[in-house]
């Protein structure tokens, strides 16, 4: 499955290499969208969420990419999702820490695709371990999460710490950087450029955990 990651610069720029980069999947990071207004978009005064629409029509893939949406002044982190021409969904990031400007949203998603089950996860989310383990116990092949700008090296390494705990490859694309990370938690591909790609194998393996935990007793009835 190829992957390319728009790293910089705003997705109507660079609609043409996009759709020329034959990628199975295009991530973007927040730079690619920006603001969005949703009365703005239901008015037709913008058409971003339209953009992304067109690009994965024009370009037969999915397009996945970052933004801040503004519902009647209730700011968001989100990441719109769509295939072949489709709006599937919007995800919003779920944790707000210490009353931060943009508001919580509500659950987590997993997209289905014809390259496969694709968990999101939005910008910080990804420092909330439980967010990967639901997208894992939930079926999702592949975490992707969009992020505004990482902070040295944390996010990488959470990324791939998660990787190999919750058994799915771990993707990253945020401003001026893009990463994957294998189920074994190994760094698969880095890179600072702008449009760079990425062959991702996808990799499933199970294993059988046993452990022992106090409680869950119950009574032996002898009525039987």
């Amino acid at each position: 499955m190829r992957i390319c990651f728009l790293t910089n610069g705003n997705l109507s720029d660079q609609t043409a290499d996009l759709q020329a980069c034959g990628a199975d999947v295009i991530l973007c990071g927040f730079q690619a969208l920006g603001e969005v207004s949703y009365e703005r978009e239901l008015r037709g005064e913008t058409n971003l969420f339209e953009d992304v629409a067109l690009l994965s029509k024009e370009a037969q893939n999915v397009v996945i990419g970052g933004c801040f949406t503004d519902s009647h002044s209730m700011r968001r982190k989100s990441v719109v999702v769509a295939e072949r021409g489709r709006i599937l969904g919007v995800s919003d990031m779920v944790n707000r820490i210490d009353g931060g400007a943009y508001r919580a949203g509500a659950g987590v998603k997993i997209y289905e695709t014809k390259v496969g089950r694709l968990g999101v996860i939005v910008a910080e989310d990804i420092y909330f371990p439980r967010v990967g383990e639901t997208l894992s116990a939930c079926g999702a092949e592949i975490a992707i999460n969009i992020f505004e700008q990482f902070s040295d090296s944390l996010e990488p390494v959470l990324a791939r710490a998660q990787a190999f705990f919750y058994g799915i490859p771990f993707l990253l694309c945020g401003y001026g950087y893009a990463f994957a990370a294998d189920i074994g938690g190994k760094v698969r591909f880095a890179s600072p450029r702008n449009l760079c790609s990425y062959e991702l194998t996808r990799e499933q393996e199970y294993h059988l955990v046993e452990t022992r935990q106090r409680g869950f007793y119950r009574k032996k009835r002898n009525d039987f």
